[in-house]
């Protein structure tokens, strides 16, 4: 039997967070002044994707009272891979004409492909000219091992209780990551990490946890957003500070990820100035492209700070990457769209049935 095709309600806001995460690593990469920092835009998308890879899950169970497996990593395949696998295909066919002198081309993008970037680069130092691929293996391993995780512990808790139980392991993970900093640890080596990085995709699941459940420390959360606020304007200081290697992984990365859990709660009920603010027509489509324009950027913008003044490299790197980002976002990613949606759906009576939470959680 297949499962029926899980969405969820779709807010613009969520892809105008998505352009200010894009455009915040750009600058970073970019090089441009007061914002070397800005590499903490990837913790924005980590944060985000928990959220929403872990609602679908969790509206899936009490829909259904299981999880689809198979249709689950078939989507994400779809949604993933074809962009990905056309962007290495222009890298391994470009990349030996723009720097001559590379030797790793292939590995690298092999590397890539295989999502092993992350521990690539940590222990490894592959890929290099394909550094921002680290990112994408830290979410893939996290698609891999989460779904798993998360029927588990839905099966051995309540509704209620889901949230302390992922706000368990999120801790977990923050001590782990700091135990790495206290051993000593090069930067790099924990930086890059799935193990030591999964803390906003945690944090970002634990929200969800809450919103399925209709907590009331969500309700208390909304209540209180005037003074939550401070922790998303207080993260410009970390891209103008320098907080050194202990600073950065153990608590710059902490406040971009309660940041980023603030302005989710702030625009998920639809209204409000965050929302209207990050639902912006330009912000949300270049949200929509956001994944395309991470692919694309990082080597344009290498090729071109080589060249060029920062100013220039980050114009030109955001109208090169985007322009590419568009041709692969109307091309491929919607033929991939299409066939990731074409899934036929039983439905049965039985299917159709919507659990109870209680059976749910007996099942």
């Amino acid at each position: 039997m297949t499962s029926p095709l899980i969405k969820l309600h779709y807010n613009p806001a969520l892809d105008g967070l998505r352009a200010v995460a894009i455009l915040l690593v750009l600058l970073s990469h970019a090089h441009a002044p007061m914002f070397d920092g800005a590499f903490f835009g990837v913790d924005l998308f980590f944060v985000l994707s928990g959220y929403l890879i872990t609602s679908l899950l969790l509206k899936e169970m009490q829909a259904t009272g299981r999880i689809d497996f198979w249709q689950f990593y078939r989507r994400r395949f779809y949604r993933l891979m074809p962009p990905l696998a056309l962007f290495l295909l222009a890298y391994v066919l470009l990349a030996p004409h723009i720097w001559p002198d590379l030797e790793d081309v292939y590995s690298d993008a092999l590397v890539s492909l295989l999502y092993l970037a992350d521990y690539g680069i940590a222990f490894f130092d592959s890929p290099d000219t394909l550094l921002h691929m680290w990112s994408l293996s830290v979410e893939e391993h996290f698609y891999l091992i989460w779904p798993v995780a998360l029927l588990w512990l839905v099966r051995r808790s309540t509704p209620a209780t889901l949230w302390r139980a992922i706000a368990a392991i999120f801790v977990l993970g923050w001590a782990w990551r700091l135990l790495w900093v206290l051993w000593g640890q090069e930067f790099y080596e924990v930086f890059f990490r799935f193990d030591t990085r999964s803390t906003g995709l945690l944090l970002g699941a634990l929200l969800a946890a809450l919103v399925a459940d209709g907590h009331p420390l969500l309700a208390r959360m909304q209540r209180h957003l005037p003074r939550l606020m401070w922790i998303p304007l207080a993260v410009p200081l970390l891209m103008v500070f320098e907080w050194g290697d202990m600073g950065a992984m153990v608590w710059g990365l902490t406040v971009v990820e309660l940041a980023a859990l603030v302005v989710l709660v702030a625009v998920l009920p639809g209204q409000g100035l965050v929302y209207e603010m990050l639902s912006a027509p330009s912000l949300v489509y270049i949200g929509k492209l956001s994944y395309g324009i991470y692919l694309w950027h990082y080597p344009v913008v290498r090729w071109l700070r080589a060249e060029f003044a920062w100013p220039v490299t980050v114009v030109l790197g955001f109208v090169i990457s985007s322009a590419l980002a568009a041709l692969s976002f109307y091309t491929i990613e919607r033929w991939a769209l299409r066939r990731r949606d074409a899934a036929p759906r039983a439905t049965t009576p039985s299917s159709m049935h919507k659990p109870s939470s209680a059976a749910v959680r007996s099942r």
